[in-house]
């Protein structure tokens, strides 16, 4: 991988403030990774320094083998869940918001 683009992803991830979280999605446009699944690499393998607990499934889930964990560190800052689910419309990062552009007009 490359490092540049590695650590685009690490800073994206530095970035999403307490009480937020943001999608695998969201972070690789931001970071212009290739995939989400870029994203999760990442942190599995360098996130342990980074508020890697603030970055969910595109449904608002958790990664079943840490949902335990990062539920709890998400309703410490005030997040909370319903049924291991996170409300992203009103707990998504507003910088991973993007205004949805609209198509052409024929005028």
């Amino acid at each position: 991988m490359d490092e540049q683009l590695h650590e685009m992803v690490r800073e994206v991830v530095r970035s999403i403030p307490s009480g937020r979280v943001a999608t695998y999605g969201d972070v690789a446009d931001i970071a212009r990774a290739p995939s989400p699944r870029m994203v999760g690499t990442v942190l599995n393998q360098d996130g342990h320094d980074l508020p890697w607990h603030r970055v969910l499934k595109a449904n608002g889930t958790c990664a079943p083998h840490l949902a335990d964990e990062q539920l709890r560190l998400l309703r410490e800052e005030g997040v909370p869940s319903l049924d291991g689910k996170v409300d992203l419309r009103a707990y998504r990062w507003e910088d991973a918001v993007r205004e949805k552009e609209e198509p052409p007009g024929l005028w």
